[in-house]
């Protein structure tokens, strides 16, 4: 069998068996810790795989697979804020390091200003893309992408919303998509994630105004101007709110900033990291 490039290396973490991708190297800048967002199917590796060849130029970067993801353990008693979050501090304490640059996608963005609201010893600079944080009424197509139900149609669909322009591999990529989806645990832990009413999985992701104002590290915020997924107003308002904080929207940019402008994301991301 070809061995999938979703699969890292397995650690335990928070005594779960964790995917883990990990550079190992730090070529002088620390460690860049990246949280992937909540798509069916996703994997670190998905949400991160034109990032990680860029940014391991001048860091160690380390992307774990949260726990009812990909390639990591499923344990239905998790699924929750405060036990994601901890599972990303248990990947690091397994890995034995001390601080690293927290960059989250979407859901991963809610872990990330967890880390930063909660740990903040562990959090040098944070970055932030399309993040869940701030509180918004759930929009039609965050709904969809929580109440998927799997087929080929139904993630092509998905990938129509996540992005401004599909690109012309779309259908290919809605099989593979489709497929890690329904690999074996995979639907019912994201069934079990974001129940509906999805309005209530959201508010649980949602951090108070005052914890995201304490918040201390400086905060690169990404955002796509046509983004139908989280609405742009939440990343304004989380602008409003992060004392040291600066924001850059994408314009013809959907969802996945990392993805649909992968170059210029790259070189503004390590621009402010190494800053």
């Amino acid at each position: 069998m070809t061995h999938s490039p979703e699969i890292g290396t397995t650690i335990e973490a928070a005594g779960l068996a964790t995917n883990v991708h990990d550079t190992l190297a730090d070529p002088g800048a620390g460690t860049v810790l990246l949280i992937h967002g909540s798509g069916p199917g996703v994997s670190a590796y998905a949400n991160w795989r034109l990032n990680i060849p860029a940014l391991r130029d001048h860091f160690r970067v380390i992307a774990p697979d949260i726990v009812g993801f990909g390639f990591t353990e499923h344990d239905c008693e998790r699924y929750n804020l405060r036990d994601w979050t901890n599972h990303v501090v248990a990947v690091l304490d397994a890995l034995r390091i001390d601080q690293a640059h927290v960059v989250g996608n979407s859901f991963g963005g809610s872990l990330a200003l967890a880390m930063a609201i909660h740990h903040p010893s562990r959090v040098r600079r944070l970055g932030l893309m399309g993040s869940v944080g701030a509180a918004f009424d759930i929009t039609p197509g965050l709904d969809a992408v929580w109440g998927y139900e799997p087929s080929v149609e139904a993630m092509r669909a998905l990938l129509e919303i996540f992005t401004y322009s599909p690109s012309p591999q779309v259908d290919e990529l809605a099989e593979l998509r489709y497929r890690a989806s329904i690999r074996p645990g995979v639907w019912e832990a994201f069934s079990a994630m974001f129940p509906a009413p999805r309005q209530g999985a959201l508010d649980a992701l949602t951090h108070a105004d005052g914890d995201i104002a304490g918040i201390a590290a400086p905060t690169m915020i990404f955002h796509g101007r046509e983004d139908r997924v989280i609405p742009l107003a939440t990343s304004l308002r989380l602008l409003e709110l992060i004392p040291d904080a600066q924001l850059h929207v994408f314009g013809r940019c959907g969802h996945w900033t990392q993805i649909e402008h992968a170059d210029e994301f790259n070189r503004i991301l390590i621009d402010f990291l190494l800053g």
